[in-house]
């Protein structure tokens, strides 16, 4: 069991060489920090907590500078367990790069699914409306709260409610590439959670180890190269027709 801690920048799209368009999730993930480990002598279960995104120290408990400062480590905002890891192979202050995950490894991603605050069950749980006319009073309301001779709602009824801003693991999701040089891992299809939130990436619970094959990826150049490139060519064809006509 292995994973590390990132911020979700966003969704795009990559092309392989056979011709496939794969859909992807950028996740920014900066080195990690090893700020605790913990073992079965002395908290009864092998983790290890990493610590990512660092801030000021003016904007930091004097708890959680204590506690980083353990690790020889700046303050950090986020920090999360990882637990049934080895705790042999890490150090306290230890980094954790994106290098610790490959192309073709399957993974499972936890992230908070975005905020709609109260809603009703149409947005909610999809219901449809009723008829909006002909005297009709019935438009967006939940629908029937169940028979008569219970005289109560049954549990797990659909009504209207807060809807959003829950903790959602989506697993068996494969990793497309790792970048880093630019500290990025490419997830393949979505994640949960909005842009710029965390997302922890770990080793698929029901899959441990499971690599796909890697279909290699087509590399575009810049746009500045390619730039270049056009300049070079054009300049080349100038000169060829020059030869010619002279």
């Amino acid at each position: 069991m292995k994973g590390i801690l990132g911020r979700k920048v966003g969704m795009t799209e990559v092309f392989t060489k056979s011709g496939k368009l794969v859909p992807v999730t950028v996740v920014s993930v900066e080195p990690n920090v090893v700020t605790q480990l913990k073992t079965k002598e002395t908290d009864g279960y092998e983790a290890i907590q990493l610590g990512f995104d660092t801030k000021r120290e003016k904007l930091a408990t004097k708890a959680s500078i204590g506690h980083t400062t353990k690790a020889g480590s700046a303050p950090k905002r986020f920090f999360r367990e990882i637990r049934g890891v080895n705790t042999s192979d890490y150090t306290l202050g230890q980094e954790v790069t994106c290098s610790v995950f490959e192309a073709g490894e399957v993974v499972d991603v936890t992230g908070t699914t975005k905020g709609h605050g109260f809603q009703g069950v149409i947005k909610r749980h999809g219901q449809s409306r009723g008829p909006m006319g002909h005297g009709s009073h019935y438009h967006r309301r939940p629908g029937s709260m169940g028979t008569m001779r219970p005289m109560r709602v049954f549990k797990g009824k659909n009504l209207p409610g807060h809807m959003g801003g829950l903790t959602v693991t989506v697993q068996n999701l494969e990793i497309v590439a790792v970048i880093p040089e630019e500290n990025v891992i490419l997830v393949k299809g979505n994640v949960p959670g909005a842009k710029k939130s965390l997302v922890v990436i770990k080793t698929a619970i029901k899959n441990p180890g499971k690599i796909n094959e890697k279909d290699e990826l087509i590399s575009y150049a810049p746009v500045a190269d390619a730039t270049e490139t056009a300049i070079e060519k054009t300049e080349s064809t100038e000169v060829a027709e020059a030869t010619t006509e002279n």
